[in-house]
């Protein structure tokens, strides 16, 4: 594609991740895939450096938008909204990307017309080091535990279709409730086995900070955003649930039990 239409739109929301964001930015630009474009979303930093930063942020291949706090979901969807590329790289501002990763996965939804979720192996760097052994995706045990991180490239035209990130998660897995909503219509997922993301553990961050209460939140929304993908998959849901059986003692079995009944009826 031309300069004005790149093929990839990477899209990194920093709220407050300054000190970061180079190390984002550059892993974008070092690339062996050079048909991108870079749009950092500046969500309503509080941050005095974060603010700093981005008033005069200077990078090939780079614009800043500056917006309201008004949640990472809608961060992602602002930045999308005003992309030109036919493929989609969501990039949080303090994590970072391989060189190959682009280029890996433009050839395979090119070739792949019902592949809407490319992603690969990753790492973790920071304050922890290491593979992040991720199972590999598959359907329905998706429904249960996502393996799939936020930075997967997916086709705009799907993100479109679904009508975005859906800003109701509140509290993150936003990336899960996307994925959810396009496996729902057909596409197939795709893991590169190489490792091309870097995922920056630190305290502090957002899945650091997730507790039990929102945890129950965010799996309850899962379930009212996607009622039909949940019903018509119950049996395979409450499978896993039984498979678990050997491993749990009766007391925590039995609240599973309750749980799921009662969701079961919700959806009904």
């Amino acid at each position: 594609m031309s300069s004005n239409s790149p093929t990839v739109s990477v899209i990194v929301p920093c709220y407050n991740q300054g000190q970061y964001l180079d190390d984002a930015v550059d892993s974008v630009l070092a690339q062996t895939y050079q048909d991108f474009e870079i749009i950092v979303i500046n969500g309503g930093s509080t941050d005095r450096k974060t603010i700093d930063i981005l008033q005069n942020y200077q990078k090939p291949k780079t614009k800043v938008i500056h917006t309201e706090d008004k949640g990472l979901a809608t961060a992602r969807n602002d930045g999308i909204q005003v992309s030109c590329g036919k493929y989609i790289l969501p990039l949080d501002g303090d994590d970072k990307i391989g060189s190959g990763y682009l280029l890996e996965a433009v050839k395979i939804l090119e070739s792949n017309a019902n592949v809407g979720i490319v992603y690969c192996q990753a790492d973790f760097f920071g304050n922890k080091f290491g593979k992040w052994a991720l199972p590999e995706y598959k359907f329905p045990d998706i429904l249960l535990s996502n393996v799939i991180f936020c930075s997967g490239v997916f086709r705009k035209s799907d993100w479109q279709l679904v009508g975005g990130y859906n800003p109701n998660m509140i509290y993150g897995w936003e990336d899960y409730d996307l994925w959810l909503s396009i496996i729902e219509l057909g596409r197939e997922v795709y893991r590169i086995p190489e490792v091309f993301f870097f995922y920056r553990r630190r305290s502090g961050s957002m899945v650091e900070r997730m507790g039990r209460e929102n945890y129950i939140y965010s799996y309850t929304q899962l379930f009212r955003n996607h009622p039909q993908l949940y019903t018509d998959n119950i049996s395979a849901v409450f499978a896993e649930i039984v498979d678990l059986k050997a491993t749990l003692d009766s007391n925590i079995l039995w609240k599973l039990q309750k749980g799921w009944l009662k969701l079961k009826r919700v959806f009904s």
